[in-house]
């Protein structure tokens, strides 16, 4: 079990909407959830699922983000990835759930493990908590996460489906 998880946005607010928030604190010790994603996932509509859940995810760890790495900043990515990464650089050994083409490659230059929705998954079906990566990456698409056909077929031979 990886420790400490920081969390992004679109995949929270998807993985909410996938009715799959159970399988956070079964993989993660720590899950974060920066200032600047929380505060964007209230954003949305009144009636927005993930709008609602959040606050009542006991695991969830709203965090404010104190520090700001001038190479992150020169990313230009938006607050929530910033504030991912920036939490990222200051506690040690966390990953970080990101899956902003952008904010992935900024997170690689400075050295700081990701994960995307399909390695979640797939770790989510390691420990037996879905039956299958595949059909709850459907699930996710569902509810709005847009996947090329690349990665599909890269999760899909990952996770031996």
């Amino acid at each position: 079990m990886t420790k400490t998880l920081i969390a992004d946005a679109s995949p929270l607010i998807v993985l909410l909407k996938s009715d799959l928030e159970c399988i956070f604190p079964e993989l993660f010790e720590e899950i974060i959830v920066p200032e600047a994603v929380w505060e964007e996932i209230l954003a949305g509509k009144p009636n927005d699922i993930a709008r609602q859940k959040l606050p009542q995810l006991s695991w969830a760890k709203r965090t404010a983000t104190e520090i700001s790495n001038e190479t992150i900043e020169s990313y230009n990515l938006g607050k929530g990835e910033t504030a991912v990464l920036n939490l990222a650089l200051t506690i040690s050994g966390a990953r970080v759930l990101l899956d902003d083409f952008a904010a992935r490659k900024s997170a690689k230059v400075l050295g700081i493990p990701t994960l995307g929705i399909g390695g979640l998954l797939i770790l989510a079906k390691q420990q037996n908590l879905i039956a299958s990566v595949m059909e709850t990456l459907g699930k996710v698409q569902n509810a709005g996460l847009w996947l090329s056909d690349e990665i599909i077929k890269l999760t899909k031979e990952k996770a031996g489906e």
